[in-house]
């Protein structure tokens, strides 16, 4: 890729890894549920004008795609933020999205896959398992369950999402904002409390966080990838984007108190060696591989 084209691929990793450390400060204010349907509101307003209605009889999987993503995927993955207590291992576990994609593929769309992409796909479980053993970890173990589990149903919509049609990336962040809102609300009434008081009292910092979500992760960082999409292959683009949770764990330690031990580091390296080993095996296979999701 041409040199400017790397810098920009670097500035959606800064964005995404950001995302992490900003939305956490705002979940200290705002239940998850609720930060998540927040993140969505001016989102779903401002993709208006590209969401045009997808080909026909695609309406069942673009619902599908979208309450996976935007409800399942999104509100587990900040709640599971908000009880780590620390950036590093959310930022390592998301990534495990990618391993489990790729063996949804071979289970839902019949994909074949060989030894290789086979030993990424274990390396990078084995490296959840080490990271899972880590004393940051085990502080909280609800967390990473949760993490595991949004990042399931990331990989489930990615899967779903391959026979989409008529949708493009700008229309699918539009519609999953649109179609995720209210079943947000609904489950934040239901499981959450304090949501009048945290919308009277939240800081500046916390709407902040929701601001950043909505703006420079989602709209500007989806958009400058899908900008980027359209003159490269994802295979190719995937490998730079590990960046992301490598710049998240820099900025856990930095300005959030990370102190992450060896399994921790050793666990993170597996996952993201096997998720680097898939892509390298899609790219040369010409087949796309999903994009290494933020928060």
């Amino acid at each position: 890729m041409p040199l400017r084209h790397l810098l920009l691929v670097f500035a959606v990793c800064v964005m995404w890894a950001i995302n992490f450390l900003t939305s956490a400060i705002a979940l200290k204010e705002f239940p998850p549920l609720l930060f998540t349907a927040l993140r969505f509101a001016p989102l779903a307003l401002l993709l208006i004008p590209w969401m045009k209605p997808p080909a026909r009889g695609q309406w069942p999987r673009l619902i599908a795609v979208a309450l996976c993503i935007g409800v399942l995927h999104f509100g587990l993955s900040f709640w599971a933020l908000q009880l780590a207590g620390n950036l590093s291992s959310p930022a390592i576990l998301m990534q495990s999205y990618i391993p489990m994609s790729a063996v949804l593929a071979v289970i839902v769309l019949g994909e074949r896959v060989g030894w290789r992409t086979w030993s990424g796909i274990g390396v990078s479980f084995l490296g959840v398992l080490v990271l899972g053993f880590d004393p940051i970890v085990l502080q909280a173990p609800m967390s990473m369950a949760l993490m595991l589990v949004s990042a399931f149903f990331l990989a489930l919509g990615t899967v779903l999402m391959r026979r989409l049609s008529g949708v493009n990336a700008f229309a699918m962040q539009g519609w999953t904002a649109v179609f995720a809102f209210a079943p947000l609300l609904l489950w934040s009434a239901v499981v959450e409390h304090g949501q009048m008081e945290a919308l009277r009292t939240a800081s500046w910092a916390a709407w902040g966080g929701v601001v950043y979500a909505a703006l420079l992760s989602s709209l500007f960082g989806h958009g400058l990838f899908y900008w980027l999409v359209q003159r490269h292959p994802v295979s190719t683009l995937t490998p730079y984007l590990l960046l992301t949770p490598v710049i998240a764990i820099g900025l856990g330690i930095m300005f959030w108190g990370d102190e992450p031990g060896p399994r921790l580091y050793l666990g993170g390296a597996m996952v993201l060696a096997g998720v680097l080993v898939i892509s390298v095996r899609a790219k040369q296979k010409a087949r796309p591989v999903p994009e290494p999701a933020d928060v």
